[in-house]
């Protein structure tokens, strides 16, 4: 089998921990365990034993997963390091060569890859700008057919922030219905509104579909490596099988630590932190774009600390991402990354003087630039 390079990653992992300014997160800066966690809390890190943990996630982590998910039987979830391993054992354990995939785009594009490389002929649903970042019905409708094994999404939308309407998913899952596809929702953005309503989940609409999330976007945990999938209980005991052969469990201390985020109150504590943080920090952004009259046009994003704005510049996106990093220290990802060059995504969720100063960075790059 013959893998993808995942540009983005590869240039992330190559830059985002030795450049002066990283703009190219999705997340909002991360918690420290002192932020969140009470001091005899800290202690009781030091009682944990360094052992496996059980495979599929202790029994209080699931639990606190299951609230997520009305009436979903904490049986139905599958704990992962990080919400990529979750769509890597779905990938590996659902698709077989020749299988046919509607992908959303502009997306992450770890999925897109997998898929590829797995053998599935990928056929992309574009998300349309002058629809407000909503795909088109009629386009989907022909994408759809007796062929199709899965359906993709990412909701919230990365890059672009945007939520699916009403419309569309009840559309999206009369379509995966209609032929049995099944219907996989990455749902790492979700709690990440900067309204404050949680988008809601996909989980439930539908008897085939499959959900991913995490705690790296919208809680500012990253580092912690904590994913999960819910699914079909037969679908789940299956992707299990596929678990044994990865990480087998996560660490014992991300397992104690994502069970105390995941209580309830907490939660909505640490959600609250990451609200306020994108609603601080995107008029900056705007204001920012908008000092260039006419250089940048864009929609405001409505979940995530990301923002995908177009450019009207004669230059290649990742060229110009090459340039701006090599000129001035700052990484941020071209739109290409995701199958839509002339376009930038920012990523906002920093402290506010930091992204004034990359900001300010930036925009000495492209002055010169346009001459």
């Amino acid at each position: 089998m013959k893998i993808e390079i995942f540009k983005m990653e590869r240039m992330q992992s190559l830059w985002e921990n030795v450049v002066d300014y990283n703009l190219s997160e999705s997340g909002v800066h991360p918690l420290r365990l002192k932020d969140w966690l009470q001091p005899e809390e800290l202690e009781e890190l030091a009682a944990v034993e360094i052992g496996y943990t059980q495979t599929n996630g202790t029994p209080a982590l699931r639990q606190n997963i299951a609230r997520l998910y009305p009436g979903l039987d904490p049986e139905q979830i599958m704990v992962t390091a990080g919400s990529s391993e979750a769509n890597f054992l779905l990938m590996w354990s659902l698709l077989e060569p020749g299988d046919e995939v509607v992908f959303e785009l502009p997306n992450y594009m770890q999925m897109w890859g997998l898929s590829r490389s797995f053998g599935a002929r990928v056929k992309p649903l574009w998300l349309r700008p002058e629809l407000g970042w909503q795909p088109d019905l009629d386009e989907l409708r022909k994408l759809v057919n007796g062929n199709t094994k899965l359906i993709i999404l990412t909701n919230p939308n990365n890059p672009t922030g945007s939520i699916l309407s009403r419309q569309a998913r009840e559309e999206i899952i009369r379509q995966a219905e209609k032929v049995g596809a099944w219907l996989l929702v990455d749902e790492v953005y979700r709690g990440a509104e900067r309204n404050g309503l949680e988008t809601p989940s996909f989980w439930g609409s539908y008897d085939r579909v499959l959900v991913v999330a995490g705690l790296s976007k919208a809680y500012g945990l990253p580092g912690l490596r904590l994913g999960w999938l819910v699914g079909p209980m037969e679908l789940v005991k299956k992707v299990w099988t596929y678990h044994d052969y990865t990480t087998i469990s996560v660490s014992a201390l991300t397992d104690h630590l994502a069970t105390r985020v995941l209580e309830p109150e907490r939660r909505q504590k640490i959600l609250q932190r990451t609200r306020d943080i994108l609603n601080s920090n995107l008029p900056l952004l705007e204001d920012w774009l908008n000092s260039f009259n006419g250089l940048f046009s864009y929609l405001p994003p409505q979940a995530g600390a990301i923002l995908f704005a177009r450019y009207n510049l004669q230059i290649n996106s990742t060229e110009l991402v090459e340039k701006i990093l090599k000129e001035k220290n700052v990484l941020l990802v071209p739109g290409d990354h995701f199958e839509l060059d002339q376009h930038l995504r920012f990523g906002y969720g920093s402290p506010e003087g930091y992204l004034k100063a990359a900001l300010a960075q930036v925009a000495e790059s492209l002055l010169a630039l346009k001459g």
